[in-house]
């Protein structure tokens, strides 16, 4: 009787991991993202410059950069962050000093937000200390991982976190805004015990609700800043404060209003001929309505929402509690910041100077966004499968 030949079972492997969704999405939004600066900006560019590609060209610049630096961070081993974590914490800390109380501080608009020197402005300091929240929240949460349910343990990241955001928010409140909702989330996502973040919710919206109704009263008691007052009543009744700041949220309304469902097509806006004032900016979303509609801003929508479930796939299979809070960090620093931004461009919210991620002009924004992505694609190359 012949011998059987047997042939040997294969073992499972271990396969490397590489999220080619996220990584899709992201080209596409950037991609996306040079098409609409281009669109909003190339009158603005010719006026102001005499070259329609103006903006186009240093946002291409800054993308250029921003696909090596994701490139290199996405190769670093996520683990080698948390070493620099507290160094990071305290460069962002000293950068913040330097902005706010010394001449490397540039002042645009009437802030400080930009670290230079003389004229010449580098970067745009609150994008840095995105970065370093993120990462050093993730830090925390991981030393503090057996008593993160407990409300000191929560307090007390809180208080450590609380210098550098009221550093931030002392000229840049919307950028404070976002590094408090980071703060938030990642405690929320890491603690099992969500009824504190509830209540903190409730209070916040109660309290958003007060500074609303009684603004009136609230000015002349200066508890608030008056250009901040402004914008709450800016946002409450637009039309009669066109004149003193609320033309821009009104053309922004026009341009959705004119869009109708499909648009008016790529390139034919006319609210960007001069009536939206920085269009590439902080209202490129209401050109992206005028000229592609609400199925354009829905597709918008869409991808960004894909973005976020990509985030939550690779937290929920990180390696380590590191690695998944480092991915939900900067899982909420994109959603808070179109959130925002969209709430902004629809007026559901004050005005608070936020752009949409990717799709805005902007070299800074752009360069640390594409560093976190590095960060989250470096997170998932280290989740293993069994094949």
């Amino acid at each position: 009787m012949a011998e059987q030949e047997t042939r040997p079972k294969k073992k499972n492997r271990r396969q490397r991991y590489f999220d080619y969704s996220l990584l899709a999405v992201i080209v596409f939004l950037c991609c996306f993202g040079l098409i609409m600066v281009y669109s909003s900006s190339s009158y603005a560019a010719q006026v102001k410059t005499g070259d329609s590609l103006f903006y186009l060209k240093k946002q291409g610049v800054a993308l250029i950069l921003g696909f090596v630096c994701m490139f290199l961070v996405s190769r670093i081993d996520y683990h080698k962050y948390a070493k620099v974590a507290v160094l990071g914490y305290l460069l962002a800390f000293v950068l913040m000093i330097l902005v706010n109380f010394t001449p490397l501080g540039i002042e645009y608009n009437g802030k400080k937000r930009w670290f230079g020197f003389g004229s010449t402005s580098l970067f745009q300091a609150a994008e840095a200390v995105k970065v370093a929240v993120i990462l050093s929240m993730a830090s925390l949460v991981n030393k503090f991982s057996r008593k993160i349910d407990t409300w000191k343990a929560q307090l007390l990241i809180l208080i450590l976190q609380a210098p550098l955001i009221l550093l931030v928010a002392d000229n840049n409140l919307s950028s404070g805004i976002i590094l408090l909702g980071i703060v938030f989330v990642v405690l929320f996502v890491a603690s099992r015990k969500k009824l504190r973040f509830f209540m903190a919710v409730a209070i916040v919206a109660a309290l958003a609700v007060f500074v609303t109704v009684f603004s009136d009263k609230i000015l002349e008691l200066h508890i608030l800043k008056e250009y901040q007052l402004e914008r709450i009543l800016l946002w409450k009744d637009p039309t009669s404060y066109a004149l003193e700041g609320g033309h821009q949220v009104l053309q922004g309304l026009y341009a959705i209003g004119s869009g109708g469902l499909f648009g008016k097509g790529l390139g034919e806006s006319m609210q960007k001929l001069g009536f939206v004032p920085e269009a590439q900016n902080d209202m490129v979303f209401s050109i992206i309505c005028e000229e592609l509609g609400l199925f354009g801003a829905i597709c918008v929508i869409l991808l960004f929402l894909f973005m976020i479930w990509r985030f939550v796939v690779i937290a929920n299979n990180a390696p380590d509690l590191f690695g998944a809070m480092l991915v939900v960090g900067i899982m909420s620093h994109i959603a808070l910041q179109v959130i925002l931004n969209v709430a902004v461009v629809t007026n559901t919210i004050p005005n608070t100077g936020i752009t949409l991620p990717f799709i805005s002009y902007g070299g800074t924004s752009v360069v640390f966004l594409m560093v976190e992505m590095g960060a989250a694609l470096s997170v998932s190359s280290s989740i293993r499968f069994e094949r």
